[in-house]
């Protein structure tokens, strides 16, 4: 029998409107930690988005690598698979795995080529052990897949779709030659299945428009005793299949997912088969809060019901503000924070619905100010990036930023 807990979508290193949120992640992790020791887990699944941002900070990198060395000492059995998301660099992730090697951890970024260009199929198999050393688990340790990634299918439909599903199929294939009556097959990916719900309104998961990403759950046939997937924010089953899910992120990444039930599963296998699946949900983090909760309202209704909400005490709530306007009102913003002046809030951000004729026009008024003082410079491109074109900024454009702005530093320094 061996035993292991499906979690995905960290985040770490997240800011939320310009609020840190270490707090946040180092209390989950702290909770995992315990978990995995109360439950006797047998391996740790990370399904991809490790990181929030392709170039972490060094607190962000210090929380990861002191969980991985935590949870490997304190359980001298448990042992650890990571694949890269698609907002994880996927080199980054990957480069010190010798030395996390030693810890029990294998870390999947990068798709490796043999000469001629074929998938190094081989080194996305990861074999995990049960308590009494014996390989029960054969894993398929699939990272978030780009052009390039996959193998080249001639096919009328999506290329991305045939090519995800092509590389499953022939790492299943070989796998399947590998297997033993007692082994069970899983699979670990960060996709966006067909069918899979996510929020509206919510770019945090980042999807292609048209879902021209999105991959068929037949992808995963029934060989695979079970599928752990990443990327979906949302915990939920794909399909309707028991066996393939979305664990979910531990803490909501946006307000589109303030009702989300936070969480990590747990899978036994034994004898080749999954005989038991369960969600163990996360206590809650920090509430993220909507005023009102339903549609927008006129300035003077929105400054009443500020002024009803009860003070906290503790770790201030997250705020948002829905606000219907006839025209803009520079001094909203004002007026909002001297009513919640001695409340414990963190106001987040305000959306203002414009009226024009028969409908509303949605538009958000962030609090940039304090958002850009916390942000370093290629943060801030990187967010109006994102905001454009609704995708991470590639990694080559990255590099490039980060090239020209220390050379202009470098340029300020010698003129001082």
């Amino acid at each position: 029998m061996i035993r292991i807990l499906h979690t995905a979508d960290w985040h770490l290193g997240q800011t939320f409107f310009g609020y840190d949120r270490t707090e946040e992640h180092e209390a989950f992790l702290d909770w995992l930690a315990g978990e995995i020791l109360r439950q006797e887990i047998d391996a740790l699944i990370i399904a991809g988005d490790v990181f929030d941002v392709s170039n972490p900070s060094a607190a962000s990198q210090s929380i990861y690598y002191r969980f991985i060395y935590r949870v490997t000492a304190e359980n001298p059995n448990l042992q650890i698979v990571i694949v890269a998301g698609n907002h994880d660099s996927a080199a980054r992730l990957e480069a010190p795995l010798p030395l996390l090697q030693a810890m029990r951890t294998e870390v999947r970024g990068v798709v490796r080529k043999l000469e001629g260009g074929a998938v190094d199929y081989d080194h996305l198999c990861v074999e995990l052990k049960n308590r009494q050393g014996e390989v029960e688990l054969l894993c398929m340790a699939v990272p978030f897949l780009r052009q390039g990634d996959y193998p080249v299918v001639q096919t009328e439909g999506n290329p991305y779709a045939e090519g995800v599903r092509e590389l499953y199929t022939q790492l299943l294939r070989r796998l399947w030659k590998r297997r033993k009556p007692n082994q069970a097959i899983l699979a670990i990916g960060h996709l966006q299945a067909t069918g899979s719900e996510i929020a509206e309104k919510d770019y945090s998961e980042r999807t292609v428009i048209g879902g021209l990403e999105c991959v068929s759950p037949e992808a995963f046939p029934e060989q695979i005793a079970y599928t752990a997937l990443g990327h979906i924010h949302k915990a939920q089953r794909v399909s309707g299949r028991e066996n393939v899910r979305y664990a979910g992120s531990p803490i909501p990444m946006s307000f589109a997912e303030k009702h989300y039930h936070h969480g990590v599963v747990m899978v036994t296998f034994d004898e080749g088969c999954a005989v038991d699946i369960r969600r163990i949900e996360c206590p809650k983090s920090i509430p993220l809060i909507s005023v009102p909760s339903g549609e927008p309202e006129l300035p003077e209704k929105i400054l009443e019901m500020l002024g009803g909400l009860p003070e906290t005490e503790g770790t201030a709530p997250y705020l948002e503000v829905k606000v219907l306007l006839e025209e803009p009102e520079p001094m909203l913003r004002q007026e909002i924070e001297d009513v919640l002046a001695d409340k414990n809030y963190r106001l987040a951000r305000i959306v203002s619905s414009y009226r024009t004729g028969a409908e509303n026009v949605e538009k958000e008024e962030t609090d940039w100010k304090k958002g850009l003082q916390e942000m370093s410079p290629l943060q801030i491109a990187q967010s109006a990036f994102e905001k454009i074109y609704q995708s991470e900024m590639p990694e080559d454009l990255v590099d490039l930023f980060q090239e020209a702005y220390l050379a202009a530093t470098r340029k300020e320094e010698e003129e001082r």
